[in-house]
């Protein structure tokens, strides 16, 4: 196949190059930055700009695949208002600029597959909910609920479009996780609130395995949970990571403390998703890392 990436030197995108190249496939990196060398892996290279809605003439030709992961970090910044709305835009309008561009194409890639989040159903107690369940109330289930409809332009001319909503991603590269590792290695690890809230998880292979599967298969199309088939609490999540690495995880932040910390983006943190992939169970597609322990152990011998 030939897919082009937006995100692709993100924790996620570049994984999922990875793969895709070691396969043989051809990827074309959608790029913001002018001054980015020619990358030395043998993928190609375009220009996009998503808050001018342009994408480089020619550079989704021959295009099988179109995956878009590009997007600010829900948790890179305190939430300001001025934050906020960066959160939000560069979803909106960078998904509204590739799916324009795929809709415009004169032979439009055959699947989009457009970035989500499990933040899109906000906090479900313990519920169990799967791709059936309405967006949430809070701001970053306001935020998916945009983001996926931006990519109508793709679906409006027949292109079958995939979101996964993607739960945290266990790996010491990035994300949550790329955070949690340092602190348990310090033995400063621990629950994170009161710890009863859910924290849908998926190991980074299993994520990158369910984008291919993704891509491949014609009956995945709309939202599709990027997770574990077993949701843990927090605390249960912690006590994993602490057993993984041999360390104590005694340690415990208050909901009070991480506001005051954080901002609202604690709410994200203490919010509960109990979250389960009831597209890709039905799909068929088989993880790697079911448990938390198993996807754990993978990061770990990864880094040797």
């Amino acid at each position: 196949m030939r897919v082009a990436i937006t995100g692709s030197t993100g924790l996620i995108g570049s994984a999922l190059t990875r793969s895709l190249l070691a396969d043989g496939h051809q990827v074309v990196r959608l790029v913001r930055d002018r001054s980015t060398t020619a990358p030395a892996d043998g993928s190609e290279t375009a220009r996009w700009d998503p808050v001018a809605g342009r994408v480089q003439p020619g550079a989704l030709d021959g295009a099988d695949a179109v995956v878009h992961l590009a997007g600010a970090g829900v948790g890179d910044r305190r939430w300001t208002a001025a934050y906020k709305r960066e959160i939000h835009d560069s979803r909106v309008f960078g998904t509204g600029t590739i799916a324009r561009a795929v809709a415009d194409s004169a032979a439009p890639p055959r699947v989009l597959v457009s970035a989500s989040a499990t933040g899109f159903y906000g906090d479900t107690g313990e519920r169990v909910v799967d791709e059936s369940e309405p967006a949430g109330e809070d701001f970053l289930a306001s935020v998916c609920a945009d983001w996926e409809a931006a990519a109508d332009p793709a679906r409006q001319i027949g292109v079958r479009v995939v979101h996964p909503r993607t739960g945290l991603v266990v790996s010491a590269e990035g994300g949550a996780f790329g955070r949690l590792f340092p602190l348990f290695r310090l033995g400063l690890g621990g629950r994170l609130g009161s710890g009863e809230q859910y924290w849908p998880f998926i190991s980074l292979t299993d994520h990158v395995a369910a984008l291919r599967f993704a891509l491949d298969t014609e009956e995945l199309s709309g939202p599709v949970n990027f997770t574990a088939p077993e949701p843990l609490t927090n605390r249960e999540v912690t006590r994993a990571l602490g057993r993984a690495l041999h360390r104590p995880a005694f340690a415990a932040v208050p909901a009070v403390a991480l506001r005051a910390a954080l901002g609202e983006f604690a709410g994200s943190i203490t919010c509960s998703a109990r979250v389960v992939p009831g597209a890709l169970d039905k799909a068929g597609f088989v993880f790697a890392h079911p448990r938390i322990d198993e996807a754990l152990d993978s990061v770990l011998r990864t880094a040797g």
